[in-house]
């Protein structure tokens, strides 16, 4: 049978169904084992697969609202696993069964089928000391799923450690996922350059526009080893401005087809942990030969345009270059210039800095690349493009133990927006040069306009809210959604809310092989709303932008000749964007993990939250203080007497109903709604690794 994520084909079994395209379903379990269903229509192929979930017999529908207002979608069977996506391995708990030749393996996730394992995987004293091992976690793998049979059969790989711990849990995630956290074998690791220290070879510096002695600087997280991206920039006499953009020149080192491109290509991606990274290629390239390091010749890939003070492109020049950082600025450092643009900056609050470049002019370029950088956001913005941001939480931790000491929500400021505007740039600048020399071959980027049926019922929705959003362009929704929705101190909060309701209806961005999609309207990135778009300026960290690095490469006459195929690049695409689905759903769940752990060690903690879904017993809302979002299901509220559940249209609404202690007394009625302002506390529960939200009573009962 098919488990989540897996691509199968489907024979329709609904009688009324539309003939509309076929749909892909992705459904997922929430801890109560309701169906949650995402409805993604397909375009691209007559006969579309669908995204298998685990339920038995494989139909889906969707929920919205009330449980008893369940209306039926497209449904089908599963006839045939075109694609097996999910790894069919899982990290879960033993449980002894009397009188049998096997245990049952329960994973974590829910969406995954329970396993009978054989008893001889087991621990030697599983059988006499089963109580032993109720808090251990084991990583078990499918190796069969008959159609009818609920239980899978599966084989114990490994023992992980105790449940609730950072590294068995985070080992299980990575393995679930399909990350390969293992060493870079032999074969990989004699590809890298053998003789260090290494220096760049004569024959390799004349071949490349020579840039050492410009102010060329990097601006990075404080704790980032990896620096993939730097920029320049210098006033020129006639008013204008030579900025660059430089990048780590990683295909230099990854020969295409030899052992370090194979296993690059396969992991696609490096993979940002809360406490380490699972680098893409080995800490000789990402931490030190490509890592654009300050003080250190280093090969790059360039971006030079002419600019206006205004940010209008006069000019344009792509080649390979080498550079020498002349300081590492982190974003703090960047944001106090800006912040601070009269300072005399000492050398004592920076960090170490060529003698060759004066602190001033490093100063004068950061304050001028933010000038020109708000131009370009505001063109950008005016233009139509969309930016939905969500809270993201950030952790300090123990520098011994590596346990979260603290967290807080990461701050989007002046200097990140500086930094992503010129990345932007080369990107946008990049797609259109790879394109127009290889029309069937450019490895590009494009992003769907939202599912028009979500948006559809989210527009009713927010008409009968009172909310004026309009969701007619990408440019009209950021509009609404940066006009202020209230003038108090939750304007923010209810922005946020907002914001994650948008965000809902959006598809992801995929990579794709221009000569695979005939329509050219299709390659449109409907967030940033332009015709093309790649990813250039991160190759240490994603094997995309390896491949339209070499693309770049030929297209300039600077590289190697071209061996790939379009095919090739279709396949690579697809996989790219499979391992950084992957990858980002391994870095939330990260985060999950430190938090359940921050909210044990520290908790119960008390925070304002709003309310963002109203269920018929449950409802979700936006923890304010730590950004997370969480479900309080009515039925564990102590002294709650009733709940009445109803819908306006679609605005769903609900009444809490609670008991006074006062047989005399009425209950205490506390309205529930999108937007309501509420108190909840965050407390671990038995289980490892989850904690809950419990709303507090009302003030008038305390």
């Amino acid at each position: 049978q098919a488990v989540n994520g897996d691509i199968n084909e489907r024979t329709p079994s609904s009688q009324n169904a539309p003939k509309a395209p076929d749909v892909i379903v992705e459904a997922h379990y929430n801890e109560d084992d309701e169906v949650i269903s995402k409805i993604k229509n397909v375009s691209l192929h007559d006969k579309a697969p669908i995204t298998a979930h685990s339920v038995k017999h494989a139909n889906a529908c969707f929920t919205s609202g009330s449980s008893s207002e369940r209306a039926m979608q497209r449904t089908g069977k599963v006839v045939f696993i075109v694609e097996k996506k999910h790894s069919r391995a899982a990290s879960g708990f033993l449980k002894f069964l009397p009188n049998k030749n096997f245990a049952m393996f329960s994973p974590v996730d829910h969406r995954v089928p329970r396993v009978n394992v054989p008893l001889a995987d087991c621990p030697a004293d599983f059988i006499s000391r089963p109580g032993d091992y109720e808090n251990t976690l084991f990583i078990c793998r499918i190796t069969q799923w008959s159609a009818d049979n609920i239980f899978a059969e599966g084989r114990l790989a490994k023992t992980l450690g105790q449940a609730g711990e950072i590294e068995p849990e985070t080992e299980g995630i990575l393995t679930e996922y399909d990350v390969d956290f293992s060493e870079f074998s032999k074969e990989v690791l004699n590809c890298l350059p053998q003789n260090l220290p290494w220096s760049i070879p004569d024959h390799v510096l004349s071949k490349r526009r020579d840039l050492r002695n410009e102010c060329i600087f990097t601006i990075d997280p404080a704790t980032a080893r990896d620096l993939d991206d730097a920029l320049s920039c210098k006033q020129l006499s006639d008013g204008n401005f030579e900025i660059g953009v430089h990048i780590a020149d990683v295909s230099y080192f990854v020969e295409e087809g030899n052992a370090l491109d194979q296993i690059a290509g396969q992991r696609a991606t490096s993979v940002y942990l809360v406490q380490k990274v699972i680098p893409m290629l080995p800490r000789l390239l990402c931490e030190e030969l490509c890592s654009l390091n300050p003080l250190t010749d280093r090969l790059t890939f360039s971006v030079i345009w002419k600019l206006s003070p205004e940010g209008k492109i006069l000019s344009e020049w792509f080649g390979r270059t080498v550079i020498c950082s002349c300081i590492k600025l982190s974003y703090d450092h960047a944001q106090s210039m800006i912040e601070a643009p009269e300072k005399h900056f000492s050398a004592d609050e920076l960090p170490t800095c060529s003698p060759d470049h004066s602190i001033q002019e490093i100063q004068e370029a950061v304050l001028n690349l933010h000038n020109i950088a708000k131009q370009l956001r505001a063109q950008r913005f005016e233009c139509g493009a969309l930016r939905l941001d969500q809270l993201k939480l950030s952790f300090t931790l123990d520098k011994e133990s590596s346990m979260p000491q603290g967290c807080y929500i990461y701050q989007y400021r002046d200097s990140n927006k500086l930094v992503e505007e010129f990345m932007l740039l080369a990107n946008m600048a990049v797609a259109h040069q790879i394109y127009r020399t290889y029309p069937e071959l450019a490895l590009l980027r494009r992003h769907p306009p939202p599912q028009s049926k979500m948006v559809n019922d989210l527009q009713e929705f927010c008409d009968q809210m009172g909310l004026d959003v309009d969701f007619s362009s990408s440019g009209a929704l950021h509009r609404s959604l940066n006009e202020s929705f209230g003038d108090d101190e939750y304007t923010a909060a209810r922005k946020e809310v907002l914001t994650h309701m948008c965000s809902r209806p959006m598809q992801m961005a995929v990579y794709f092989c221009s000569g695979a999609l005939k329509d050219q309207k299709l390659f449109c990135h409907y967030a940033l709303n332009v015709p093309l778009y790649t990813h250039f300026t991160s190759p240490i960290r994603r094997y995309a932008d390896v491949i339209v690095h070499r693309l770049l490469a030929a297209s300039i006459d600077c590289g190697p000749r071209l061996s790939l195929s379009g095919e090739e690049v279709h396949k690579q695409s697809s996989h790219c964007n499979d391992r950084k689905t992957a990858s980002k759903r391994v870095q939330e769940l990260s985060s999950e993990l430190f938090f359940a752990v921050f909210v044990k060690e520290c908790g119960p903690l008390d925070s304002e939250a709003m309310v963002m879904g109203v269920l018929d017993q449950s409802f979700d809302v936006l923890v304010l203080r730590y950004g997370v979002q969480k479900r309080i299901y009515c039925n564990s509220l102590e002294g709650l007497k009733a709940v009445n559940f109803r819908k306006v249209g679609k605005r769903p609404e609900m009444t809490l109903f609670w008991e006074t202690g006062d047989p005399s007394k009425e209950s205490i009625q506390q309205e529930i709604s999108i937007f309501t302002l509420l108190n909840v506390q965050l407390k671990a529960d038995r289980a490892p690794m989850k904690y809950s939200a419990v709303l507090k009573r009302p003030s008038a009962l305390l």
